[in-house]
């Protein structure tokens, strides 16, 4: 099964989970953006034509069909939600185009960025009108229909009734009942006339009755009065009776339906939540699909290089200066290596990552070989800057996927050959886009310009909407692009598009630049000079690896005891008293890992100083160190000295 089959499968699944939830439809409100998407049942249910299910629609839409009545709470709640509230739930009612009322219950959620600014408004509709006519109808019930009469008078055997109280009990009409044969009716509660009146403070109550005649179990109130002789212990008892059967169906039916209805809205909301997480992923898995490919074969490539030299440094008579060229071209494609593992996981992996201040040339320059492999050898990149101080503050490994999913794009519309140019420039403001008001503000512009068929005038407006693609099925998920909207809306930026059809298309991201460039201490780093001293714990499992490291600490000056796992390092400290100045240890090993070994140490012997490594592990991916100095690998004896020595934490 192909990635596409697999999302199409999964988008699937999330549609008839929501069905048979009982979700009445979905809204996703881009408050920045001022748009409104729906799903096909929130169309329904709003009386909308069927397609305009997943495009943009106006806010107003949200309100247009509200009941004029409930119109000014609902939008108090929105205003609610505007204003940072979090959460949002209310009943209110809709009016159908053919005039049909719904009653409906709104669970949503606001949703901040970074600086609590509400950025979207998400949330789902329930069809409650089942149970507000059960309500209706217990209402109905409890006030209207017949009532009978009944009076006890204390020292009498017999109660005067009317007509319709021998009606609702199945008798047959008589002024006077014996007091028993009106309680024997009753099949479950308090009797209708009270057999101590002396211990009663009230004449009320429901229960339920087998009528004399059919022999038909009903529900009926009674509601009296205990009228006492103020001079001496004798009562009056007055009161009404009166059927609550359907009321007591209804409310029965009410019952079951609000106590399925928080239990439904919170199942609807894990599927949502659900859909979202899976639509985030598939947005990266976009980019990493067009990856993997391109990923194997600079692999490759890198491989062949650094075979390639090492096969002639074993030549006898090669000269000392091409040995140093070979020597070089291993040292590069290693480096080479280690940036394109680096630039996959940081694609892969599910975590946000944190906003940081980078220079966004950089930043594409640094994935420009990536790129190269991902439009194919006929495209020409090509990367212009206009710009002096190209700093961001934003989502470094969302920029570098929204790249990606722009050249992907461009990419495909020059079917594989043409020219793509990557242009940074300063922009004193954000125009007007799609209807948008211009944002004033230092700016920077990241444009993505392909030499392509264009786009249709009509395919514009919705080239953002997630799903939405005009490639054949299994090219692709429609996901790339609403990826680069996303991301230009929660930086605080925008992304605009202009195409002419034979001429090209541009996409322009805009991101405000940031005040301060980043700190650049690692570029300004003076080599390690001096020697080091101490004795050292190597532990990792992989045997070539242990050695080499062990050499290089060595020829740092270090002193060095080996262990293949963190059991037989913790025998070693055990047999040797925990003499050690530094433990530099794997992280991924059989058995206990390098971070518990390193908790282990940190308890047992705090005077030791612990460095881990790692080339990458899952334990690491939500904290990079668990509170260690980590070292990335592949590493190199000058990064390894610098953190040995304790002058930079990697």
């Amino acid at each position: 099964m192909t990635g596409d089959d697999a999302q199409r499968e999964t988008d699937g699944r999330t549609r008839l989970t929501l069905a048979a939830a009982g979700a009445s439809g979905i809204w996703d409100w881009d408050i920045a953006g001022d748009r409104l998407y729906v799903d096909d049942r929130f169309a329904a249910l709003y009386g909308l034509d069927g397609d305009m299910a997943g495009r943009a629609l106006p806010t107003a839409t949200f309100f247009s069909a509200v009941h004029p009545d409930d119109r000014a709470r609902l939008r108090i709640a929105v205003a609610g939600i505007l204003g940072g509230a979090e959460r949002f739930s209310k009943e209110f009612r809709l009016v159908r185009s053919d005039g049909t009322i719904v009653w409906v219950h709104g669970r949503g959620q606001g949703h901040a960025d970074e600086r609590d600014e509400p950025v979207r408004f998400t949330g789902l509709l329930v069809d409650v009108t089942e149970r507000r006519l059960a309500e209706e109808r217990l209402r109905i019930a409890q006030t209207a229909g017949g009532v009978g009469t009944f009076e006890y008078t204390d020292g009498y055997a017999t109660v005067a009734v009317s007509a319709q109280f021998c009606r609702l009990l199945g008798l047959h009409p008589a002024t006077a009942l014996p007091v028993r044969t009106i309680n024997a009716l009753v099949a479950h509660g308090a009797p209708i006339v009270p057999e101590d009146v002396n211990a009663a403070t009230e004449i009320a109550g429901e229960f339920m009755i087998v009528r004399a005649d059919d022999e038909e179990t009903r529900w009926v109130a009674r509601r009296g009065e205990i009228m006492r002789d103020l001079d001496g212990p004798g009562f009056k008892i007055m009161g009404v009776l009166y059927d609550v059967t359907e009321a007591k169906r209804s409310e029965a039916k009410l019952r079951e339906l609000n106590e399925t209805l928080e239990a439904r809205v919170q199942e609807e909301i894990a599927v949502r939540m659900q859909a979202e997480d899976t639509l985030r992923q598939a947005q990266k898995m976009e980019a990493v699909g067009q990856l993997t490919g391109g990923i194997a074969h600079d692999f490759n490539n890198l491989l062949t290089v650094i075979r390639s030299s090492v096969d002639l440094l074993r030549r006898p008579e090669i000269s000392e200066q091409r040995q140093k060229r070979y020597i070089d071209a291993i040292a590069d494609t290693a480096d080479r290596a280690a940036k394109l593992t680096r630039q996959l996981l940081a694609f892969a992996r599910r975590q946000a990552l944190k906003p940081e201040v980078f220079n966004v040339l950089i930043c594409v320059n640094g994935i420009a070989d990536m790129l190269r492999t991902v439009i194919g050898a006929r495209v020409e990149l090509v990367i212009e800057s206009n710009c002096e101080q190209c700093f961001v503050e934003a989502d470094i490994g969302q920029f570098e996927t929204a790249i990606v999913n722009m050249a992907v794009n461009a990419r495909d519309a020059m079917n594989g050959e043409g020219r793509l140019l990557i242009s940074l420039d300063d922009q004193p403001s954000v125009p007007a886009v799609r209807g948008h008001a211009s944002a004033e503000g230092a700016f920077i512009s990241v444009s993505v310009s392909d030499t392509g068929a264009g786009i249709p005038e009509d395919v514009l407006p919705r080239l953002f909407e997630p799903f939405f693609t005009t490639k054949e099925v299994g090219k692709g998920t429609g996901l790339g692009l609403s990826q680069v909207y996303g991301f230009a809306k929660q930086s605080g930026g925008e992304v605009e598009v202009t195409s002419e059809l034979g001429h090209g298309t541009t996409f322009r991201l805009y991101l405000p630049r940031a005040s301060t460039p980043p700190d650049a201490g690692e570029e300004t780093r003076s080599p390690a000079q001096e020697r080091g001293q101490g004795r050292v714990l190597v532990v990792e499992d992989n045997e070539q690896v242990n050695e080499f490291a062990s050499d290089l600490l060595v020829d740092l000056g270090y002193e060095t005891v080996s262990a293949s796992n963190a059991a037989e390092a913790i025998g070693v400290l055990e047999r040797l008293d925990g003499e050690f100045d530094m433990l530099f240890s794997d992280v991924v090993m059989p058995g206990i890992s390098g971070v518990e070994l390193a908790r282990i140490v940190r308890e047992r012997w705090p005077a030791i100083r612990i460095v881990l490594t790692s080339g990458y592990s899952h334990v690491l991916a939500t904290d990079a160190g668990h509170g260690f100095t980590l070292l990335h690998k592949p590493y190199s004896v000058q990064e390894l000295a610098l953190v040995l020595q304790g002058r930079v934490a990697v």
